[in-house]
């Protein structure tokens, strides 16, 4: 470890997975209600409530592991320690309580109604001054050190995530109006900013494992970057399809939408290509399989499961499906939960000071919790595809339907067993060696 301030992104590591394992219970636990929804009584836990968990969970722990990412690239790359590693260690112990806190409150009912936005404004609040002590912390590294490419887009969307997060704090009476601010939140995250910061991830993981020059890195990320923004900003008009918004929006969306999976295959081929063109036989093959795995799960799941419900006259049908639920479930895995544990499965080791290990535990863990997930998509895209026909198109009434793809939810089931599995297989990898016992041997005095 070249800087000492890079320590800090363990408390961040460590965090993220233990919220990642949250996030996962809370998820076999609204997979298995679809199955038996009897199981647990809505007194004691509604399905409202571990539905909100799960999905808050997910984006908690996706900004620790971009959090922890970004301070322990942020000294390679400006060649200079953090400026403060103290803000750094009180900015993850405010964020992680304030989670905590907040998962408690659901339990016993505190929260707003809006999707993904459901935590109280104390702690919107909270997240809020986190997120100030975060810009502060990382701009003033960035000001006094050396000026990357990687570094000014890393910056680029962590200030856009900010700054877009302002938007929760909006809430006009008119419900169209709250959904399509809504939108400029939750859209121009995932579909916006966070892709700006999983480029940077992934480009500066590339240039460690592969020894690419950076300067074919940084033409490849201005690229994708470009189409990102070009594609996403406009592409938030595939939200506006069915909340009141004008017709106008339909024609947009379907059309920017269509171009979004343009900068994922772009990332297929930049991580390929700078794969192939590399010349470092790096050690760590589970920080390269992860990195390769992100390029082409998100480029699947944002890309291909996007546009294959993204044009108005077929979202017309699939709109509110479980075929959302797939293309969720693919691309937020793809996308960030992959590039997230690339960085983990990077950093760990170095932050250690360990060599990298257990790698054939930690590669069988990348198969297994990546097989999870595509047999979770496959279960809803299937019934998302029959809830489309049925309820749509036959006329069947909702809960008739939902009897019927009781056999897709227990492939969703499994393949969230096949993933939580995956997650502790990756835990176990984490774990230090176990050493092998000292032998005393007797030797004899001579005589």
């Amino acid at each position: 470890m070249r800087y000492q301030s890079q320590s800090v992104a363990k408390l961040y590591f460590f965090g993220a997975l233990t919220i990642f394992a949250l996030q996962l219970l809370f998820g076999l636990v609204g997979a298995t209600m679809y199955i038996a929804p009897t199981l647990i009584s809505p007194d004691i836990l509604p399905f409202s409530v571990v539905r909100m968990i799960h999905t808050n969970a997910l984006i908690v722990w996706l900004l620790l592991g971009f959090f922890g990412a970004t301070y322990f690239l942020l000294p390679e790359e400006t060649e200079s320690e953090i400026f403060s590693p103290f803000l750094a260690k009180l900015q993850f112990w405010l964020f992680f309580v304030a989670a905590v806190v907040c998962v408690v409150g659901y339990l016993f009912g505190y929260y707003d109604g809006r999707s993904y936005l459901e935590q109280p404004i104390y702690i919107k609040l909270g997240i809020v001054a986190v997120c100030v002590i975060f810009l502060f912390n990382i701009s003033m590294t960035a000001l006094k050190g050396r000026k990357t490419v990687i570094t000014n887009i890393l910056l680029l969307g962590l200030w856009g995530c900010v700054v877009f997060f302002l938007f929760a704090f909006y809430l006009p009476a008119n419900v169209v109006i709250d959904k399509m601010f809504w939108w400029w939140v939750v859209h121009l995250w995932v579909e916006g900013v966070w892709e700006l910061i999983m480029a940077s991830i992934l480009a500066f993981l590339l240039i460690k494992l592969t020894g690419v020059d950076r300067e074919i890195v940084e033409k490849w990320l201005y690229v994708i970057v470009g189409a990102a923004l070009f594609s996403g900003i406009l592409g938030t008009g595939h939200h506006y399809y069915w909340i009141g918004a004008p017709g106008y929006w339909q024609w947009i969306g379907s059309i920017f939408s269509a171009v979004e999976p343009l900068p994922f295959f772009a990332m297929v081929v930049f991580a390929f290509g700078m794969v192939w063109k590399g010349r470092r036989e790096h050690p760590n093959k589970a920080a390269l399989l992860w990195s390769l795995g992100c390029a082409v799960t998100s480029f699947f799941g944002a890309g291909v499961w996007g546009f294959m419900h993204t044009l108005s006259f077929i979202n017309y049908y699939t709109h509110g499906t479980q075929f959302t639920a797939a293309h969720g479930h693919l691309s937020f895995y793809g996308a960030y939960a992959m590039v997230n544990i690339a960085m983990i499965t990077y950093a760990l080791p170095i932050l250690l000071k360990r060599e990298p290990y257990n790698q054939g535990l930690n590669i069988a863990s990348f198969w297994l919790m990546t097989g999870g997930v595509y047999t979770m998509t496959a279960g809803l895209t299937i019934a998302g595809l029959l809830q489309s026909h049925l309820q749509y198109v036959a006329g069947q009434d909702y809960m008739d339907v939902q009897q019927q793809l009781k056999l897709f939810y227990v492939i969703r089931l499994v393949g969230g067993v096949m993933t939580a599995l995956g997650l502790a297989v990756h835990l176990v990898a984490l774990a230090p060696p176990r050493r092998a016992p000292v032998r005393v041997v007797a030797v004899a005095p001579a005589e």
